[in-house]
């Protein structure tokens, strides 16, 4: 695994790649500040989450594994769907994979365990009343991710 620290607005980001995939990108200094392995994709994912950082990009273009459950695998495929711009409530998320808003939990509990947010948009899921609820990088990173997707939204 080949890892790489970036500075964005949301704080440092720490970008896991192994055998040509995105695995992971952790909030926080998971790395020390500056580590600058060599690898075009560490330099692919850094670009373009500087250009999404910036409103130059909308969508993502990394190749990516994700270790989890069947059910977590789903959960964050349906996650890609949801557009920029746009959210998504937890019921939402469980009556599009075919589920009973009922297990929207189990959703919830899928998006907090997605291990690589941004790219995979688990921000962008929020609690069928409107209202800001968990994320893993706290709810002030998932307000200024929603507001630089939606400016004007809180």
């Amino acid at each position: 695994m080949t890892t790489r620290w970036i500075d964005s607005p949301i704080g440092g980001l720490c970008i896991h790649v192994s055998a040509g995939l995105v695995t992971a990108i952790a909030f926080g200094a998971d790395a020390p500040r500056g580590s600058r392995a060599s690898d075009p994709l560490l330099d692919r994912a850094e670009t373009q989450l500087g250009e999404y950082f910036t409103g130059q990009r909308t969508e993502f273009d990394l190749p990516l594994a994700s270790e989890g459950s069947e059910f977590q695998k789903k959960v964050w495929s349906e996650l890609q769907r949801i557009p920029y711009g746009e959210t998504a409530s937890y019921g939402d998320i469980a009556r599009r994979l075919g589920y009973e808003p009922g297990i929207s939990r189990a959703v919830g509990a899928a998006n907090g365990a997605n291990p690589i947010p941004i790219v995979v948009p688990c921000h962008r899921v929020i609690g069928a009343n409107g209202s800001l609820t968990g994320y893993a990088g706290g709810l002030e990173r998932k307000r200024t991710l929603l507001e630089l997707e939606q400016p004007g939204l809180f």
